[in-house]
């Protein structure tokens, strides 16, 4: 095999060289020169055409893949003509691999491969020669790109990319089904020899699965696969490339093949006879037993319903989702007395029928089920069953007849049977029943107009035991009697114009009866005896169970008379007819033009009485503005009076005055601030201790000092309020009279201390306050204070 591949290896290289030599391409390059004559006559000098041999463009080279000899191996050459053989040109190549997987002999232009190339690697490598000037290294030729293609060998085996694989085929499919595709992947080249063409076949399994050669479909060789004999299959897939040739690689793969269930098993039951017992007492719905039938197949295809072919009066069948099995059940309640033994019939039939398979048989199977019924002590049955009505008129005497109920006891035995009325349906004791036979009689006077129906439960049980008890529904209709007059329905009033017009409608009466006779009501109307001399009104009957009452004279004055009584008589149909006699009355109203009704003679009281909640509520509105109206008037004047009051208080000449302003007098309006006095509310006021003294409230001929200190000259404060005082006394007319000064400049360590009377009495300042008794009557009491006394007057 060695010998075979490097025998191959030498030829293809062989070959490539005379590609090699063949691509080299020979250019011919034309050079057309000539001169053009300037001026306007000169005439076109002549045109000369060179031609020039060239060789110096490659199209591509071809190395085979996988060399594995130990020289390097030659790929081509490159040359060009202006090489005389001298030694004096130098070949360069760049490019992919050059100087590493591609060298190049600088004198003879020699490309050879030094390393071992791979086309599933690479397949083609590009590249650029170069020829220079040996001594000047000036290019000779422009530089030219050629490919150096790799060859391929068949070296690369096929592969399954996806392997291993798993398809599917429904059984009973037939032949050459198709299940999957399987795809062999070869590295090599494809177009170039056979390398890559690929080939498929059946190594393991070919008895029962085939696969095309060229494409890897894999089908069914055979028509009876059966996924109850065997559910899979394993193939092994080749895959050779050189398309099958002697020499060529190949690769396998695994591939499960699984037999999918189809349809074609219909169900079975294990056993054709099932034996169940069961109570005669047992409810409808009781489950009787259980049968289930199997099928060989999977999935939906097990999938069954049950149903009754025989025997389906007393019994049904359902189908337990879960697993699959019949559910016989009691559908009537039995009775071991008429029968017992029931034969039921149950087949089983498959929910998913296959058309194709329906030759291999019926898709269904039977089985019979035996149910043997038990005896048990039942308790009596009423007859009927579902409950009894009686009739009884309601006039009957008290022990009268009702009815008879009727029950037995269902047992062979046939034990006697006693009965009684449950009393919590019959509390006030209007039904007395006989114990033996059962007869319903009266206890009571009825009354249909009180209770038309009464319903009863009657009560029977065995004579030897009690707990065999059964219970029954009676109802008892009352039956009418004509025992009730006709009455006239309300309103028992109407109304009439004045000018109301003979034969005028004025009202429609009607009739209530609480009896209810079986052919229906009909009344009689008519005028009692004593209004048969009426001469007003007129009776008609509708015949229709109503009569209207018409007037029969014009012009009624409701000032004669505004109140008419008239009596009316009513008879029913009976039998025996029973007659009343009811009073219409009839009010006379004045009307406006269209006889709609204005005002009667209570009409004003009815109004009143009529008022609607809105109204009230807009009448008690009214009344509570008016009275927060009355209330705001008084306000306003308590509080104008209050006003005036004050404002006479304030012209009194005893009010104190708080300003902070100090000057030479009211007449000075230039040392203060003149509207502290003419303003009796709006005073300014002091600054706190800690700012200091406002001097701008103090008189421009002092604040000098007062910014001095606390060592200024307090003989011109004496001077000033005594100056103050004076001024004061003389002129009586200017306020204030009596004065009280705020003074916001004393502070710490002051000499002026406080003026006021609360702290002076226990200061020990040395001040002399003897000249207040100079400043007149009016500080006389305030020099008491502040004036040194006698001792001893104030011991005594």
């Amino acid at each position: 095999m060695a010998l075979f591949w490097t025998a191959r290896a030498w030829t293809l290289m062989s070959t490539l060289s005379f590609f090699s030599y063949c691509s080299f391409v020979w250019c011919e390059v034309s050079r057309t020169s000539g001169s053009t004559s300037r001026g306007k006559g000169q005439e076109q000098g002549p045109s000369s055409l060179e031609r020039v041999k060239r060789g110096w463009v490659w199209n591509q080279f071809f190395v085979v893949e996988e060399y594995t000899g130990t020289e390097p191996l030659y790929v081509g050459k490159i040359h060009t003509d202006s090489d005389e053989g001298e030694g004096n040109i130098k070949y360069t190549i760049s490019g992919e691999g050059a100087g590493s997987i591609f060298i190049i002999d600088e004198l003879t232009g020699d490309i050879h491969a030094t390393e071992r190339l791979d086309r599933e690697e690479k397949a083609f490598y590009t590249l650029r020669a170069q020829a220079r000037d040996r001594l000047s290294n000036d290019p000779l030729e422009p530089e030219s790109e050629f490919v150096i293609k790799v060859q391929d060998i068949n070296d690369s085996e096929p592969k399954f990319l996806e392997g291993p694989y798993i398809g599917s085929v429904a059984e009973l499919s037939p032949i050459g089904t198709s299940i999957m595709k399987v795809t062999a992947s070869d590295a090599d080249d494809p177009t170039y020899g056979s390398s890559a063409r690929v080939i498929y076949s059946v190594l393991d399994g070919e008895k029962f699965f085939t696969v095309d050669k060229h494409t890897g479909i894999i089908m069914t060789a055979v028509a009876d696969l059966d996924r109850e004999t065997q559910d899979r299959y394993e193939l092994v897939v080749k895959a050779t490339d050189m398309a099958g040739q002697m020499g060529g690689l190949s690769g396998s793969t695994t591939v499960t093949i699984v037999i999918t269930d189809v349809n074609d098993n219909p169900p079975r039951f294990p056993q054709k006879m099932y034996q169940f017992s069961v109570s005669e007492g047992a409810a409808v719905g009781t489950p009787v037993g259980r049968v289930i039938a199997t099928d060989a197949d999977m999935g939906e295809n097990t999938d069954m319903s049950y149903l009754i072919k025989e025997g389906g009066e007393l019994f049904k069948v359902s189908t337990d989702a879960e697993t699959q099995e019949a559910v016989v059940s009691i559908k009537k309640l039995l009775d071991f007395e008429s029968k017992r033994t029931h034969n039921v019939v149950v087949e089983a039939v498959n929910k998913h029928v296959d058309p194709r398979f329906v030759d291999l048989g019926s898709f269904r199977d039977q089985t019979i089920v035996r149910v043997s019924v038990s005896d048990v002590d039942e308790p009596p049955i009423f007859q009927p069953t579902e409950g009894a009505i009686m009739e009884v008129q309601e006039d009957a005497k008290v022990g009268a007849l009702v009815g008879i109920v009727n029950a037995r006891d269902p047992d062979v035995k046939n034990k006697p049977i006693r009965f009684s009325i449950d009393r919590s349906t019959d509390q006030d004791v209007i039904f007395h029943i006989d114990p033996d036979s059962g007869a319903i009689t009266l206890g009571k006077s009825l009354d249909r107009e009180i209770a038309g129906w009464h319903n009863i439960t009657v009560k029977a049980i065995e004579a030897d035991n009690d707990t065999m008890a059964s219970h029954s529904a009676v109802s008892v209709r009352i039956l009418d009697v004509n025992d009730n007059p006709p009455e006239l329905a309300t309103p028992y009033e109407a109304s009439i114009c004045e000018d109301a017009k003979p034969g005028q409608l004025i009202h429609t009466i009607s009739v209530v009866d609480r009896d209810e006779p079986q052919s229906g009501h009909r009344f009689y109307f008519t005028l009692a005896p004593e209004a048969s001399s009426n001469r007003h009104f007129t009776l008609w009957d509708v015949k229709d169970d109503t009569a209207g009452i018409r007037t029969q004279r014009s012009g009624f004055n409701r000032r004669e008379q505004n109140v008419y009584f008239l009596p009316i008589l009513v008879v029913d149909s009976g039998p025996p007819s029973l007659s009343s006699t009811g009073t219409l009355t009839i009010h006379v109203c004045g009307c406006d033009t269209e006889g709609a009704i204005q005002s009667c003679n209570a009409t004003a009281y009815v109004m009143s009485a009529a008022l609607s909640p809105g109204a009230l509520i807009a009448l008690l509105v009214c009344m509570l503005i008016l009275i927060v109206l009355v209330l705001l008037i008084l306000t306003l004047k308590r509080h104008r009076k209050g006003q005036r009051m004050a404002e006479d208080e304030e012209d009194m000449r005893d009010n104190v005055i708080k300003y902070n302003d100090e000057g030479g007098g009211e007449q000075d309006t230039h040392a203060y601030d003149m509207s502290a006095l003419r303003n009796h509310y709006d005073f300014p006021e002091a600054k706190s201790c800690d700012s200091g003294p406002d001097i701008r409230s103090l008189p421009q001929w002092i604040q000098a000092g007062v910014v001095e200190g606390p060592a200024a000259d307090f003989s011109l404060f004496k001077g000033y309020i005594r100056k103050k005082v004076e001024q004061a006394d003389a002129d009586l007319s200017v306020p204030p009279y009596d004065s009280f000064q705020t003074y916001a400049f004393e502070g710490t360590s002051s000499p002026a201390l406080s003026l006021s009377s609360i702290h002076t009495l226990s200061t020990t300042s040395e001040q002399d306050f003897s000249y207040l008794s100079d400043w007149g009557p009016r500080f006389r009491q305030l020099a008491g204070y502040y004036a040194p006394g006698n001792p001893e007057e104030e011991r005594s």
